[in-house]
């Protein structure tokens, strides 16, 4: 049977933190999968053993299993550490009263919770799982973590040697006249500049074609509006990245969205992508 080089098993208590702990690891070029159950574990290392890339593994598994906490630990030692050598077993855990806030503010139910209070709930959950617990290579209590710092705690523990935290930027150029893009993190509109639709040669081009782009560098302002748009970014970007944010999404808006936030998105895109960053550029409205 295959297997892959490297697996990371997280468990623990319901609401400690175990999303946000996977979520860092696929961040870390792991093959990620939830709530397994015990039975198909072994079938499904050997099927992603194959894949491209999938030589670390990570999979989440707890009480939403059916009888987990008398299961697993006989099949962790039994089966699974010696079909993969290489095996973290990460339990997270945290204080009773955190653990019900976070469940009070995601207004979610506790797995154990259909027929007892929360607290009842959480308490049997902490007792049914400490065989589990005995096993593990890490115990962390997340109650003071902020979900930054279990993060940043997660990628010191399993980051590859000179492997860097990395920032996908996505610029969205769009028309105001069209709503705002979802889920902005930095918004520049650039309606203040002279707009290539009143003039008739321009007004059927769009922001990538070379005439709009001169049109636009012979306004007044435009140059140093630009530099100081690609020294700002320049300069908050090694900020996202230090604080291991994944995706940052740049809009950039004018009236119609064809013209002037296309051409200066793209020149932006086009210079941050060769400054080594991952970008991805999209132009919403520009065929409107």
């Amino acid at each position: 049977m295959n297997a892959p080089e490297y697996l990371v098993v997280i468990t623990g208590l319901s609401g400690s933190g175990k999303s946000y702990v996977q979520s860092t690891l696929e961040d870390l070029g792991f093959y990620c999968s939830d709530n397994l159950p015990i039975e198909l574990i072994e079938p499904y290392l050997n099927e992603v053993s194959s894949h491209e890339k999938a030589d670390r593994v990570s999979i989440v598994v707890d009480v939403r299993t059916h009888d987990f906490a008398t299961i697993f630990p006989n099949f962790y030692r039994e089966r699974l550490q010696k079909l993969v050598p290489n095996t973290v077993l990460i339990f997270l855990e945290a204080s009773e009263e955190v653990i019900a806030r976070r469940y009070s503010e995601t207004r979610r139910p506790h797995p154990l919770a259909k027929d007892r209070p929360l607290i009842d709930a959480i308490q049997a959950e902490r007792a049914a799982l400490t065989e589990v617990k005995s096993l593990a290579n890490m115990v962390l209590d997340t109650s003071q973590f902020s979900v930054h710092e279990l993060k940043a705690e997660i990628m010191r523990r399993f980051q590859l040697p000179g492997q860097e935290p990395s920032t996908l930027v996505t610029i969205i150029t769009f028309g105001f006249k069209y709503s705002l893009p979802y889920n902005l993190d930095l918004l520049f509109d650039v309606r203040f500049l002279p707009n290539p639709h009143f003039v008739d040669a321009l007004r059927p081009k769009t922001g990538v074609d070379p005439e709009v782009v001169a049109y636009l560098e012979a306004q007044e302002g435009y140059a140093e509006f630009y530099r100081r748009l690609f020294d700002f970014v320049s300069y908050v970007l090694p900020g996202y990245r230090k604080e291991m944010k994944s995706y940052l999404t740049i809009g950039i808006g004018c009236t119609g969205g064809k013209h002037r936030s296309v051409a200066i998105g793209q020149r932006l895109g086009n210079e941050l992508a060769g400054a080594g960053y991952a970008v991805e550029i999209v132009h919403r409205d520009m065929n409107r």
